[in-house]
């Protein structure tokens, strides 16, 4: 669904004033709907970004490390609350959990150590683990929220054990293979943005190197484009069961850890950053590497996203996680969400379902019961509160998948003729009147 006119025209005046006030020698924004890039914004000429150009992803590769352990748990070869030895051992952190080590609540301290590991060659999975010790704990895991790259970098090694792949080859066969991201690589491919560092005073430019960080790969390694970033930012919105199971993804963006107690306005999932706008939530991830930044920030109730990239270590002025939020932001206030038009259904339930169907009491609150035809699903409505779905989970017995009673059990109370009399959801029986003893 395209934008607006006045919208685009409001998020290419953001994005160009960003570009100038932050100094970046090219800016590019992307907005994402309903699984394509629906309008791109750009800025500055050096070069002139386009939708197929290249720049580093950073640390939003981390999303994509993540996924391929959830891959992993989901498979049965590791659990979330495994220790690190029971995959890599002999670390002297062993006793840090995957979960942990997902959600930056490990305590590790944020760098492996040694050369900075994003500006330099990097070393093996050997190497890397011969300088992870004890003395890389900075805080009791789990007592608070410390981002750390080591982390990633020991989740990378993880998976590399477990499975026997490399990680780069084992990310492309499993996510960006299956999600059609041909331009999203492990080393820049032409063609790309060459990165830079801004001088302060004179305005002169700084190429930066572009490494191959080895071992800490899984941490910032990749490459990709506007395109390609808006595939990912759509899996996320509406995840690919073949790639990643829509349940895991929710997981994935459950808070681990608050990572700003004062306000509540951020945490940390499972490899996701959650961001909270006013009475939103995003999912997503910023990144930086030498000479780069990046942005990618989701809604996921209403498929809509925002990626963005600039070639410069950093804005003058601002930063672009917050320049694709407030994008993002501007388009969910300001455009209609596409309505589904609603259309009567052909036949009424079966006979066993319409007994279940119709208003519900306990208490003096009202429950209303509803059969969604297309899913085969009980959806049920408290008080006005959201809705929650069942799903059958044998005879006479309903599961609920979402909502407040998501996980609980709806089970179908019958007299001695086979009559439906009551609902017991989680021990509170519900009547079909008001005033009947439960």
């Amino acid at each position: 669904m395209p934008l607006l006119p006045e919208t685009t025209r409001r998020i290419d005046d953001l994005v160009a004033r960003a570009q100038a006030a932050g100094r970046t020698p090219s800016l590019v924004l992307g907005v994402v709907r309903d699984g394509t890039v629906a309008h791109l914004a750009t800025a500055g000429d050096h070069p002139r970004p386009y939708g197929d150009l290249q720049y580093r992803l950073g640390s939003i590769s981390k999303t994509m490390t993540a996924t391929l352990v959830m891959q992993e748990r989901d498979a049965g070869r590791l659990s979330l609350d495994d220790p690190l030895d029971a995959h890599l051992p002999g670390t002297g952190v062993g006793a840090l959990t995957i979960r942990q080590l997902l959600g930056h609540a490990s305590g590790l301290q944020r760098e492996p150590g040694g050369d900075w590991w994003e500006r330099a060659e990097g070393v093996d999975l050997a190497t890397l683990l011969t300088g992870v010790g004890t003395e890389k704990i900075a805080y009791p895991p789990h007592r608070t929220y410390h981002y750390s790259n080591l982390a990633y970098g020991l989740l990378g090694g993880v998976l590399e054990r477990i499975t026997g792949t490399p990680w780069g080859d084992l990310l492309t066969e499993r996510v960006l293979g299956p999600l059609g991201m041909r331009r999203t690589t492990y080393a820049a491919s032409e063609p790309f943005a060459r990165g830079y560092v801004v001088h302060p005073w004179h305005e002169t430019l700084r190429e930066e190197p572009r490494t191959d960080t080895g071992a800490m790969a899984p941490a910032g390694q990749l490459w990709s484009t506007i395109e390609d970033l808006g595939r990912w930012a759509a899996f996320l919105a509406e995840p690919d069961p073949q790639v990643l199971a829509a349940e895991t993804l929710t997981e994935m963006c459950a808070p681990v850890v608050i990572s700003d107690l004062d306000t509540w306005t951020g945490g940390h999932g499972l490899g996701l950053e959650l961001y909270r706008e006013g009475e939103r939530v995003y999912v997503g991830h910023g990144g930086s590497m030498p000479g780069y930044v990046a942005a990618l920030a989701v809604h996921r109730p209403s498929r809509t996203a925002t990626v963005a990239f600039a070639n410069a270590y950093g804005f003058r002025v601002g930063h672009i996680g917050g320049l694709g939020r407030e994008a993002l932001t501007m388009v969910l206030d300001t455009e209609p969400t596409a309505v589904t038009p609603w259309r009567p259904t052909s036949a009424p339930p079966p006979a066993d379902l319409a007994d279940l169907t119709g208003r519900w009491w306990w208490m003096g609150a009202p429950l209303d019961l509803a059969w969604d035809r297309a899913t085969g699903e009980l959806v049920a409505h408290v008080r006005g509160e959201r809705e929650s779905r069942f799903v059958p989970n044998g005879p006479d017995r309903w599961r609920g998948r979402s909502g407040p009673e998501n996980g609980e059990i709806l089970t179908v109370l019958r007299d001695p003729a086979g009559t439906v009399v009551a609902l017991d959801i989680a021990t509170f029986v519900f009547t079909r009147t008001p005033d009947q003893e439960p």
